[in-house]
């Protein structure tokens, strides 16, 4: 999983921070943020225009009980601080220029590839193993077969039918006729009127390209789902790795507070609002642990436990978005969309079901044939019978399937516009999560970095006390937590399109 480069910002907040009066701690130094280059990423070739913000931090956070880490990206020990960062102050107040008095950094040893357990994924391989393990798209897979069975049975032939009748045929009078047996053997043989064959063989092929089509709905919504839920996961363990990495920092001004508190520099007041900060730390945490479990157990749901519980995915927030041009999707969505062509598949076969119900209008007849046997003779009958719908014309069925016809129809129409409309909304949320992403890239994060830079200095000079470094530490911590949720926005709305035009793995999938 790459990891962003201004994400580092804040585990880099885990530092040395000392209480207001420096004689109690030495060099009166202060948070000092590190912000490390980003790792390259390799090169794709896009399809269409790539969603790809500019360069940015990647963030170096300690691992959280509970949420594991891929093994092909370990984490990156934390830099020391540049060469132009501001030193730490002695107690005279004169800067120092030793190396040993900069702000100390926590490194974060990397985690080796064996110590990671479980299955690394991507996005594409989650999606074939859920496509595949899924109970809902096994069923839906069935409904198909279903309906090819329908077609054979449509396109069969009516079977014979015979009757035999056979009996003692005793003389009313017995001087004039002996007793005998009597048998009787009737074969009727029903023929097909042509129209109305061909009219339940279409309905039925109709049937099974709407079976089919809600099978491909079926696959694409189980595969955005999984894509959705997959970096869902990866964002729930970028902020739980945030929390932890606020919760030492927290515990750390604590314990530095506290000294100052007992050799009698800073107010209880100080340690009071400290221990209040490390609980709101610690609850949040433990809240952010949990929202990433709950993101690992729903993706098990989701692949019906084919996924072993401690697997790790291999993507990243930060992955490019490649999707056609606009014009093309506008082209395409409606075209390839699954419902759309379930939808056209109901009409073909409503409007089939009305071509045979007026076709049975038509008389039906069946050939006939008799033998009839007893003591004295043999008698061979052939003929037809035909059944004339004189007195009810069918006149219900046909308005029925009119009626139904109209219904498909009207919602064919409407789903096409529903769908397109649908569209536009999600491309209309990827733009929005692109230029959030831009912004907080460009000029927020910069702007926040700068107040929390004001902040320190005028920490440094006295001129503020430490609590307003912190604040500013929060606000910049949300920002990083709302730029991670603009980049899950980005991979959502980029899922939700994907599923309108029906695009995921096809490979390997149960057909």
């Amino acid at each position: 999983m790459r990891i962003s480069r201004f994400y580092c910002i804040l585990p880099s907040l885990i530092l040395v921070l000392p209480f207001t009066p420096a004689s109690a701690q030495g060099s009166a130094t202060i948070p000092e943020i590190a912000v490390p280059s980003r790792p390259s990423a390799p090169a794709r070739a896009p399809a269409g225009p790539v969603f790809a913000p500019a360069p940015a931090p990647t963030p170096v956070l300690p691992p959280v009980p509970g949420t594991t880490v891929p093994a092909t990206v370990p984490y990156p020990p934390a830099p020391s601080l540049p060469s132009g960062s501001v030193p730490g102050m002695p107690s005279t107040g004169v800067p120092s220029t030793e190396p040993s008095a900069r702000t100390p950094s926590v490194v974060v040893p990397s985690v080796p590839a064996s110590a990671v357990p479980g299955d690394s994924l991507s996005i594409e391989a989650l999606q074939r193993l859920g496509l595949q393990a899924n109970g809902l798209v096994r069923a839906a897979a069935f409904q198909v077969d279903m309906a090819g069975a329908g077609v054979v049975g449509a396109a069969a032939y009516p079977n014979p039918q015979v009757s035999v009748i056979g009996g003692p045929q005793d003389p009313r009078i017995p001087a004039a006729n002996p007793a005998t047996n009597t048998r009787t053997v009737t074969v009727s043989q029903p023929i097909e009127n042509p129209f109305v064959r061909r009219a339940r063989i279409g309905s039925a092929e109709a049937g099974v390209e709407a079976s089919r089509a809600s099978f491909d709905q079926v696959r694409a919504d189980l595969a955005a789902q999984l894509r959705v839920r997959a970096y869902e996961l990866l964002l729930r363990q970028e902020i739980a790795r945030m929390e932890a990495s606020i919760r030492d920092l927290m515990e750390e001004v604590r314990r530095r507070i506290k000294v100052g508190v007992d050799v009698g520099e800073t107010a209880r007041f100080e340690l009071i609002r400290a221990d209040a900060e490390v609980l709101n730390a610690a609850s949040r945490q433990e809240a952010a642990v949990l929202n990433a479990q709950r993101a690992r157990i729903a993706l098990l749901q989701l692949t019906a436990g084919a996924l072993r519980p401690d697997f790790t995915i291999d993507a990243s927030l930060f992955d490019p978005v490649n999707l056609p041009p606009l014009h093309e999707l506008r082209e395409e969505v409606p075209a390839v969309n699954p419902d759309v062509l379930r939808l056209l598949a109901e009409s073909e076969r409503s409007r089939r079901r009305i071509d045979q119900e007026r076709a049975m209008i038509l008389p039906s007849v069946d050939i006939l044939y008799s033998n009839y046997q007893d003591a004295q003779y043999t008698d061979n009958r052939g003929g037809f019978r035909v059944t004339i719908p004189l007195l009810y014309r069918r006149r219900g069925e046909i308005d029925a399937a009119v009626a139904d016809s109209a219904r498909v129809r009207e919602t064919l129409e409407y789903r096409r516009f529903e769908i397109g409309q649908l569209f536009e909304s999600a491309w209309q949320a990827l733009q929005i999560a692109q230029r959030r992403v831009e912004m907080f890239e460009g000029g927020i994060i910069k702007e926040a970095e700068a107040a929390l830079r004001v902040a320190q200095a005028a920490y440094r000079l006295g001129e503020r006390p430490l609590i307003e470094v912190l604040d500013t530490q929060r606000v910049l911590r949300g920002i990083l937590a709302d730029s991670l949720q603009a980049r899950f926005d980005l991979q959502a709305a980029a899922a939700e399109i994907d599923r309108l035009r029906a695009y995921y793995p096809r490979e390997q999938v149960l057909e």
